[in-house]
């Protein structure tokens, strides 16, 4: 009976999901990882649920939960609705430009009236929103999606493939200045963007690509769907969007306020309205919530924030790929000697640095972006640990037997600047002298392109990296070698460029089984130790706080804050 039941739950589904179906009823992967990797593409929840019970498998949770509207990590509470709930979250760099964006503020703003084409969970399965599904082909380089029927734009214009297309292809052109394009290069261009019907999408891929739903979720936070022809330079004074807020008001620096949508396609909101302060800095926002000034802060850090893990607060924890990337900048002397760069990452000491920042809120990097919480994650590679003397014979043998002296920059954001003097305070154990400079966001980030940004020109960089549900976007933008034709290497920091890498990683990408992907991230890995122009020193777990008495509020780990089933 049970292989009937499986038979007839295969009808009809692809090469790739009937071979992602055979390894869960094969035993070659666990619940969880078929339950996330059906999500990526396209199973329906109930079809989820049913292979599983199918495989003898408890139905008492298919694990596809984990949207704003359900899921146990959202905070508790059990006030009414109707309220108008306070927030408070970092200040946007920048315009609020659905194509610029590129902090935790902008994208916060973006999502509170746009929607993506799915939502990435906190549990890091997919959820359709805006795309009712969709399917790869059996070579993963064509993704069919189908668009929702029936919603509507805050102005009434109802929702098309128009949109769709004209959004994408709009986002992906490499002669633009879209923030996406460190996700989509080397992965889609607007030619491969083709509309097949009013409802239905196909995006054709430069290359096959396993993971790429991911990067039309709420991961490539720049991808809301505007109209068709919308102007994205004029988004801030409309944030014209389909989702269950409109806009109230927004002044720059200062703050925003967002209305119920009556006449939202989904579940209404719950709040009548929300309030957004923005903070430079995170002591001004502690405060403000203790105080009771705000019922919610959308993220704060465990250095300075200690008061809020008393018990006094509801905490959402969410373990996370969130991270900080120590770049070196591999074509210029010392760093241009890998030597040179290992010998920084042996100064560090890990444990001791993720103890004072984070007191166990976090996980141990180990000079790659592989989280933890990625399934693909090689745990068979060696940890990197600090040793002094090893890290002392390689600057000797380099040529720096008494070291040298650098520079170092970064920005002014929660942990980091914590951080960097720890660096320095350890490197200088192994002879050399960093020169630290903290600048405010905005001028760290410049206007993000090489030679107009002390985050990508520096000789030695530190940049917060947001969280992402797999590790596509680390592997490319930081790491592949800069080439503006294709737009890979966008955010390529340390000036990286090495073409066995791009090479593990074209093939990682192209992966669809969680077999191939963990033997490619291995190599990666150990590529990535040898070579050394990142270093990865930890993984933060995602830290959001609300007063006692709010409940519904839906952080996810890569900065969003949805409050459309918040109560208070």
């Amino acid at each position: 009976m049970k292989d009937d039941r499986l038979s007839s739950l295969r009808k009809g589904q692809g090469e790739i999901a009937n071979h992602v179906i055979d390894e869960y009823a094969a035993g070659r992967i666990s619940r969880r990882d078929f339950i996330r990797r059906g999500s990526v593409i396209g199973l329906s929840v109930p079809l989820l649920g049913a292979i599983v019970s199918a495989c003898s498998s408890s139905t008492s949770s298919t694990g596809a939960s984990g949207s704003p509207s359900a899921g146990s990590s959202t905070t508790a509470g059990g006030g009414a609705p109707g309220a108008m709930i306070k927030a408070g979250i970092s200040t946007p760099t920048g315009a609020i430009n659905p194509v610029t964006v590129a902090d935790q503020g902008g994208l916060d703003m973006l999502a509170q009236t746009g929607e993506y084409l799915c939502l990435s969970g906190q549990d890091l399965n997919l959820q359709p929103v805006l795309a009712e599904s969709w399917t790869p082909n059996a070579t993963s380089d064509v993704w069919t999606f189908k668009i929702r029927q029936g919603v509507k734009f805050h102005d009434g214009t109802p929702l098309t493939a128009d949109d769709v297309v004209y959004t994408y292809k709009l986002q992906t052109d490499p002669k633009g200045k879209s923030a996406a394009l460190s996700a989509f290069g080397g992965v889609l261009t607007p030619d491969g963007v083709v509309k097949k019907d009013a409802a239905t999408v196909e995006f054709h891929l430069s290359a096959p690509n396993g993971n790429f739903p991911y990067l039309t979720s709420s991961d490539n936070y720049n991808m809301i769907i505007i109209p068709n022809k919308y102007d994205p330079a004029t988004w801030e004074k409309s944030f014209i969007g389909t989702g269950p807020f409109k806009l109230g008001s927004y002044t720059t620096k200062s703050g925003a306020s967002f209305t119920r949508n009556q006449d939202y396609w989904g579940t209404k909101a719950l709040p009548s309205g929300t309030q957004f302060t923005f903070y430079d800095t995170q002591a001004p926002s502690i405060l403000a919530l203790t105080s009771g000034s705000i019922d919610v802060l959308g993220q704060f850090s465990v250095a300075g924030g200690e008061q809020l893990l008393t018990g006094s607060y509801n905490i959402v924890k969410l373990k996370s790929s969130a991270h900080r990337e120590l770049s070196m900048r591999c074509d210029q002397k010392p760093f241009n000697d890998p030597r040179v760069r290992q010998a920084i990452a042996l100064s560090l000491n890990r444990p001791a640095i993720t103890q004072a920042l984070f007191k166990g809120y976090s996980d141990v990097g180990n000079d790659s972006p592989f989280a933890p919480v990625f399934p693909s994650t090689n745990t068979s590679v060696p940890q990197r640990a600090q040793d002094v003397a090893k890290a002392k014979s390689l600057l000797a043998a380099a040529g720096y037997p008494n070291g040298f002296t650098t520079s170092l920059v970064t920005e002014d954001s929660l942990e980091i600047p914590q951080y960097a003097q720890i660096v320095v305070q350890q490197a200088a154990a192994i002879g050399v002298k960093i020169n630290l400079k903290v600048e405010a966001q905005s001028a760290y980030y410049g206007k993000a392109t090489f030679g107009q940004s002390d985050w990508l020109d520096g000789t030695m960089s530190l940049v917060d990296y947001g969280h992402r549900s797999v590790p596509n976007v680390f592997l490319t933008s930081p790491l592949q070698t800069t080439n503006a034709k294709t737009g890979t290497g966008s955010w390529n920091g340390a000036h990286f460029a090495n073409a066995a890498y791009d090479k593990l990683v074209g093939q990682y990408i192209a992966a669809s089984d969680i077999g191939t992907q963990k033997s490619l991230a291995g190599q990666i890995e150990t590529l990535l130790l040898d070579q050394t122009p990142i270093i990865y020193g930890y993984f933060y777990n995602f830290l959001t706080a609300t007063a006692q008495g709010v409940g519904g509020v839906y952080p996810t780990a890569i900065g969003h804050l949805f409050l459309n089933k918040a109560t208070k």
